[in-house]
């Protein structure tokens, strides 16, 4: 192993966390404390989740989220004792105005009122931050995960076809998964990929009623498409009694940004604040787009059934304490999103044996959210198994989203600096505030 191999923590997903981390870790070696070597496996680019190629948007939508929210936001480090100032001084260099100073734009966005960038511009700033950090990347998609002499062996496989390894000391798995997956095999019934593929292409099928299924900013921005498009009616379905917009006064968004009051709610108490505020909500910005427009209408429920009926298809919704209703249309877009656990497939039977182990059964998504650690990994895991898309109910809210990267990187790479010991404390710390709720 050579010396630059000592420490390595790869990621896999090149996005907004991964370029938080990569940053944190640049920052850190420049002024000399200790940081992991950072490898990034990217199938794509580097912001490839938001752009058209990614499956996920055109790219020509808005940021649900204040783009001043970057890599290094909040700019409170507290992982390096006399050097925390430091930190945060240095990491000012990766931030959305210094992207934006570079580019010569900073004055035109704040007189337009600092505007939430579109999903590209986000890319081309997450790019930006990965070449001031020189970030290490292995363009391939992983195809599987394993262990072997006490490392983690990512096996991957290039746009090429030409496959290889990468070893890791700790992995961090980011990103949503696959876009491609839908409920049901129909012409009328569109994936997420699918429906922006169509939507660039000017192709989506000629619709008079149309379903967007799902209550999250993945459903907000295809529906904020399709509103544009010559349809009748719009209905939304999710599960909720209505589509909640999310919270955005200073008392949800502080306990996003600085999740130390996370730790004293209990844990009905910290479910109900996702739930309010980041699960099945729309951003203001996309609620206000859908307020002005009256073919736009909401049907709870979740769907169990889904048929072919001729040339459109029937959906079935359950309700709990009410009969099944059955719904028709000549569209539907699955834009429920990502699944928490998709990763768990590339792990081979061995890994997963030792994941299980650890949770103390199989592997399930409130196994694995209890079991997250103040370093965002497993707690237990004999290799550190970063999981920050999974952390919301044990460390808070933001971890999984764009409202505490800085944090984030904090978290996961002040475990390189850390003693088995002191590890050992921090784990128990935030094992025994599970344990009280």
């Amino acid at each position: 192993m050579s010396a630059d191999d000592t420490d390595r923590l790869v990621v896999i997903g090149g996005g907004p966390k991964a370029m938080a981390v990569a940053a944190k870790a640049h920052v850190l070696a420049s002024l000399g404390l200790p940081a992991p070597r950072v490898t990034v496996i990217e199938p794509t680019v580097i912001g490839g989740n938001w752009l058209p190629t990614g499956g996920w948007t055109d790219g020509r939508h808005r940021l649900g989220t204040s783009p001043e929210k970057d890599v290094g936001f909040p700019y409170h480090s507290t992982a390096h004792r006399s050097r925390n100032a430091d930190v945060n001084a240095a990491m000012q260099a990766f931030s959305w105005t210094s992207f934006l100073v570079e580019r010569g734009t900073y004055a035109e966005w704040v007189d337009r009122g600092r505007p939430s960038p579109e999903h590209n511009l986000w890319a081309k700033y997450l790019q930006w931050v990965g070449r001031k950090a020189a970030v290490d990347v292995v363009v391939a998609r992983a195809e599987s995960i394993g262990i072997e002499a006490g490392r983690w062996q990512i096996r991957v496989v290039g746009a090429d076809g030409v496959a290889g390894v990468v070893a890791a000391d700790r992995l961090m798995v980011t990103g949503p998964g696959s876009s491609d997956q839908v409920m049901a095999r129909h012409p009328q019934v569109l994936s997420i990929a699918e429906f922006w593929r169509r939507a660039g292409r000017s192709d989506l099928p000629a619709s008079t009623r149309a379903a967007v299924i799902g209550g999250g900013e993945t459903a907000g921005s295809a529906l904020d498409e399709l509103i544009r498009h010559d349809i009748l009616t719009v209905s939304v379905i999710s599960p909720g009694a209505t589509i909640y917009t999310r919270g955005e006064s200073y008392f949800e968004n502080s306990l996003y940004s600085t999740p130390v009051k996370w730790r004293t709610l209990s844990v009905p108490e910290r479910r109900d604040v996702v739930r309010r505020t980041d699960r099945g909500v729309f951003s203001v910005r996309v609620q206000e787009s859908l307020l002005d427009d009256e073919r736009v209408h909401h049907l709870q429920g979740r769907v169990v059934q889904v048929t072919g009926d001729g040339d459109g298809v029937n959906l079935t919704l359950r309700n709990e304490f009410r009969p099944d209703q059955q719904h028709s249309f000549d569209l539907v877009i699955d834009a429920v999103g990502g699944k928490p656990l998709w990763f768990i497939d590339l792990f081979d039977d061995q890994a997963c044996e030792q994941i299980e182990l650890c949770l103390g059964g199989p592997i399930t998504a409130p196994r694995v959210e209890a079991a997250i650690g103040h370093d965002l990994s497993i707690d237990g895991l004999p290799l550190r198994l970063h999981l920050p898309n999974l952390a919301a109910l044990a460390q808070g809210p933001g971890f999984p989203n764009l409202s505490c990267l800085g944090e984030l990187s904090d978290r996961v790479l002040t475990a390189a600096g850390l003693d088995d010991a002191q590890r050992v404390a921090a784990a128990t710390t935030s094992t025994s505030s599970m344990t009280r709720t």
